[in-house]
């Protein structure tokens, strides 16, 4: 059952049925397309920012394409190229980044010079441009076109699409897994149905709600206008987007479609305030708000001063609170779907999205990297409708903002703050957010925000010092934002034993570092695993993490029961060689290497405080991470400083665990990458004899490497020269050819340049010997940099 008849629903519907689920019913309260699809732009370029969006939107070009042979229905695709502009030096700076990563991705992409600009869009003024880049593969659609052939093509297949049906709730049972939906309920009756998919658009988070579903998104008022007649605008006339300008550019009927992304939005109704019915509606014309777009637009193409409008469109859109959408089952209902919450980008993104998803629902799990989309990344916080509106006057104008490879969101802050906020914002902390946790990015003096640059920041020498003391002293880490669950009882230990790759079979107080693998054995998390007791585990994962983790245990944990303890304890990362120097005067227990080894945990007394200390490390150095209970936090944080611990932040972090050849979730490790490709084969229990998730398909992908072929590897980087600043997503090359990307880079304070991981594609096996044969480089704004590429870590 999809709810939902505009281009997302249609294209679920449409690719359930190719993997061949005939019984399909999709309900539209309206008429298909009738809601926000009609009034789409229809732009669809395939490059992004990560090379899983890529893909999905390349796959929906080349659906757009070809449906109409299929369903004999036009979709009214033009291949037209597309053409993005720039005014200012970081906007080049991005562009030339852009170009790499097309690349890296095997696509076609050329920075171009204003002069060649102007030759490939004759109406543009150009005197005021540095450059641009030419996107052969950007295409233009008809939105509404698209939706009725991708439904045609689903009917084709036995689908049945049933208009003018209003879904009014869901029926859910209890399972011993949990609830489960059964059916919908509509103004028209009941339907019985083991799926339901969410597709209902700005509708969507009003029916998540009905079932305690977190669909968070909110609307925002989304405007543009179509001119008259332009002088030299033709049909294949290339989409030109002005970011600087906040404004793009497409041919209709001889005129110009003028739109854009202004840097402060206007949200539209609350969610649970959207009106009935809604169909093929406008909102009122607004030209004092979309002034600020004309303008721009107007400096751009002077023709337009002189060109009149023949109708202005202000249709409202959703957006997230990180502007990617929403996909995957809902954790809070098992059988419940959503795909929504597209950002003004559902058009490019629907082919590939409707396909994911239908992919997702028939294998029972993802297969491919969506952990961007996955709507398990928010919790049920998120929801709340306030705060969404609040954040989404800020997400739609970040479609052209610069992406800063540092960039914090401001607005609807904060949310979740740790027990030492204060202290640390007293110390001149500068906060970045995950998962609504407020977390230090740095000290430095007082300052009113982060500076966002492409070259070396001005932060950068107070993370410097926060490393040198960490690796010659002392510093502590407010991890407080680490997501914690206990697991016990009589099943534990052998759910776990399924869930985790590695044998978490140790003694009472060992920490084992582990992966959870799905089916394809690739990684789904990241974690450690201490044992506290005969049936007794705490899990400690990165914080972005905490729905899709507990979720994953619940479904693959055979009825055991992960307790989320995130919120009552903090965690204080005391880092450094001085680290036991500064613990051992506040404690009774026994430090030392013989009665405290690497991996093992124990419950202390400090300063008369009883917490877990556990001897676990992300950044290299010797030292321990203190869960303590909440109300005792800041005593505890106060002993460390007290002690002479340098407070130090999450940009130090990253540059230390880069030095030492950590890697991280969601950057190196991935659902499209294995152990074998990470290196990490050693964090798995593969030599041994116990089976676990996973294990078949890592087992078959070593049999299939050692027969030959090409493979991918994460290998250490360090970059010969102090003078470039890496941020990650760089272009790497061999020999002069293109051989992979960064995954993640930082500034190394002891290795006296930037450091990171990258992600290589290779014809064999990289080993030390290949990696020493070829001359590597790193592709830096468009300058090549020379680098050393390692399978050991900088600081191993």
């Amino acid at each position: 059952m999809i709810v939902g008849g505009g281009v997302i629903g249609t294209s679920v519907a449409y690719h359930l049925t190719r993997l061949g689920w005939t019984d399909v019913l999709l309900l539209e309260q309206g008429t298909l397309s009738c809601g926000t699809t009609w009034h789409a732009a229809g732009l669809v370029g395939p490059l992004r920012a990560s090379e899983s969006g890529t893909r999905l939107v390349q796959y929906s070009a080349e659906l757009y394409a070809a449906l109409e042979a299929e369903t004999g229905l036009a979709t009214g695709y033009r291949n037209v190229g597309g053409l993005v502009v720039a005014r200012t030096p970081d906007r080049m700076v991005q562009l030339a980044r852009t170009a790499a990563n097309a690349t890296a991705y095997d696509m076609d992409c050329e920075l171009v010079s204003p002069a060649r600009a102007g030759e490939i869009w004759p109406a543009m003024r150009t005197d005021d441009l540095l450059g641009a880049i030419w996107l052969p593969g950007d295409g233009k659609v008809n939105p509404a076109d698209v939706t009725q052939s991708l439904a045609k093509g689903a009917r084709q297949r036995g689908a049945r699409i049933a208009e003018r049906v209003r879904v009014t709730g869901f029926d859910v049972a209890e399972t011993p897994r949990g609830r489960r939906v059964t059916g919908v309920r509509t103004d028209q009756g009941a339907v019985e149905a083991e799926v339901v998919v969410n597709c209902a658009g700005q509708w969507a988070k009003a029916l998540g709600d009905l079932v305690g579903v977190t669909v968070p998104l909110h609307s925002a008022e989304h405007f543009y206008v179509v001119t008259e007649a332009v002088a030299g605008v033709h049909p294949d006339l290339p989409i030109m987007r002005d970011p600087d300008g906040w404004t793009y550019f497409k041919e209709e009927t001889g005129g110009l479609v003028v739109g854009g992304f202004e840097p402060e939005a206007k949200p539209w109704r609350s969610p649970d305030d959207l009106p009935y019915p809604f169909e093929f509606q406008l909102l009122a014309e607004d030209w004092e708000h979309f002034s600020v777009l004309m303008d721009e637009a107007l400096l751009r193409i002077p023709a337009l001063d002189e060109t009149g409008i023949r109708k202005f469109y202000n249709g409202p859109e959703s957006f997230t609170p990180d502007n990617q959408f929403l996909l995957g089952e809902a954790p809070e209902l098992d059988g419940f779907f959503v795909g929504a919450g597209f950002n003004s980008v559902g058009i490019a993104s629907a082919g590939g999205a409707g396909r994911a998803l239908a992919e997702w629902i028939v294998a029972g799990e993802p297969q491919d990297d969506l952990v961007g989309v996955d709507v398990r990344r928010f919790a049920p916080f998120h929801a709340d409708n306030r705060w969404l509106r609040a954040r989404v006057a800020e997400v739609l104008g970040l479609h052209y903002a610069i992406p800063w490879p540092n960039r914090e969101l401001e607005t609807a802050r904060p949310q979740r703050t740790s027990p030492v906020h204060e202290r640390l914002a007293a110390a001149g902390a500068l906060f970045g957010t995950r998962m609504g946790w407020e977390r230090p990015n740095v000290f430095g003096p007082p300052v009113s925000s982060l500076e966002y640059s492409w070259g070396k920041p001005s932060w950068l020498p107070w993370s410097a010092a926060e490393q040198r003391a960490t690796r010659g002293a002392v510093a502590v880490f407010d991890q407080t934002s680490f997501s914690k669950y206990v697991v016990s009882g009589p099943g534990a230990l052998e759910a776990l034993q399924w869930i985790c790759a590695a044998d978490v079979d140790v003694p009472v107080g060992g920490c084992v570092y582990t992966p959870f693998l799905n089916g394809r054995g690739t990684y789904e998390a990241d974690l450690t695993v201490t044992r506290t007791s005969p049936d007794g585990f705490l899990l400690v994962s990165s914080s972005a993490t905490t729905i899709r983790d507990l979720d994953w245990i619940r479904r693959h944990g055979g009825g055991v029961v992960a307790r989320d303890v995130t919120e009552g304890f903090s965690v204080l990362g005391v880092m450094g060689p001085a680290s036991r120097d500064l613990l051992t005067p506040l404690t009774d227990a026994d430090l030392g290497d013989a009665a405290f080894p690497f991996a093992t945990s124990q419950e202390i007394a400090l300063g008369g405080v009883r917490l877990r200390a556990t001897r676990m490390t992300y950044v290299g150095e010797l030292g321990w991470e203190l869960m303590v209970p909440v109300a005792d936090a800041l005593a505890v944080h106060d002993l460390l400083t007290g002690g002479g611990a340098v407070p130090a932040g999450y940009y130090a972090i990253e540059s230390l665990r880069l030095e030492k050849g950590y890697r991280a979730f969601g950057r190196e490790l991935t659902p499209d990458v294995g152990p074998v490709e990470a290196g990490l084969v050693f964090a798995t229990a593969l030599e041994g004899a116990k089976d676990f998730l996973g294990r078949t398909a890592l087992v078959e992908h070593r049999e299939v490497l050692a027969a030959g072929g090409p493979r991918r590897r994460v290998v250490s980087l360090v970059v010969e020269s102090p003078e470039p600043m890496l941020w990650g997503g760089e272009l790497v090359l061999r020999d002069g050819s293109p051989v992979g990307q960064v995954t993640s880079a930082a500034w190394g304070e002891t290795v006296g340049s930037c450091v990171g991981l990258a992600l290589l594609r290779a014809g064999g096996p990289v080993t030390a010997d290949w990696l020493a044969a070829g001359t590597h480089e790193v592709d830096v704004a468009g300058e090549r940099h020379a680098v050393r590429l390692s399978l050991k870590a900088p600081l191993a």
